[in-house]
């Protein structure tokens, strides 16, 4: 993709502030601003997120651009959820992240998720019916959800009236990134 092909697109990332994982937020977020999106991270709290690599060492702090309590879903094109075990356990935890799931599936945009990101997924019931893919050990928790759990690098699945796209881990970016970018050229 070239430089700004992305121009004019707004894409919402939500985090917590300890234990997202460093390579799924970072190298999307770097991405699609190389590539002309405008990207906010929105993070549980105005304080820095302290990211991790493979859940258990310290990782790069990001200033967030804005909180979740500060953000307006609707004003975005897209929504990325990165994993990591600690900060999925806390998105899926917190009504506000929740509530910006079901605003983007409720308005047919585009979420993309990573990993054990899909856990915020399943908490906002916006599972149900979609194919998806995720680390391993949600399989159970997706399929329980009414998901349709496969393995594999990258699945997007436009049933329903509006795009998941969905990823096992960080060795799956590139298949992410590249379904990631055809939603958000075509998303309302």
């Amino acid at each position: 993709m070239a430089a700004n092909d992305l121009k004019g697109r707004s894409v919402l990332a939500i985090v917590s502030t300890y234990g997202v994982e460093q390579d799924e937020l970072l190298v999307p977020v770097g991405h699609l601003r190389d590539n002309g999106a405008t990207v906010d991270v929105a993070a549980t709290a105005d304080e820095p997120v302290r990211t991790l690599v493979g859940d258990k060492d310290p990782g790069k702090t990001v200033q967030p651009d804005t909180t979740l309590d500060e953000v307006e879903p609707s004003g975005y094109d897209l929504l990325l959820i990165p994993g990591g075990t600690l900060n999925a356990d806390t998105l899926r935890q917190d009504g506000r992240a929740v509530a910006a799931v079901e605003s983007f599936a409720m308005t047919e945009r585009p979420v993309a998720a990573i990993c054990h990101g899909l856990w915020t997924v399943v908490e906002a019931g916006a599972a149900r019916g979609k194919m998806l893919t995720s680390y391993p050990s949600l399989r159970t928790d997706i399929r329980n959800a009414g998901g349709d759990w496969v393995d594999q690098p990258v699945v997007s699945d436009s049933s329903g009236g509006w795009t998941l796209i969905t990823s096992r881990r960080p060795a799956d970016l590139d298949d992410f990134l590249r379904e990631t970018e055809k939603a958000l050229v075509t998303a309302p």
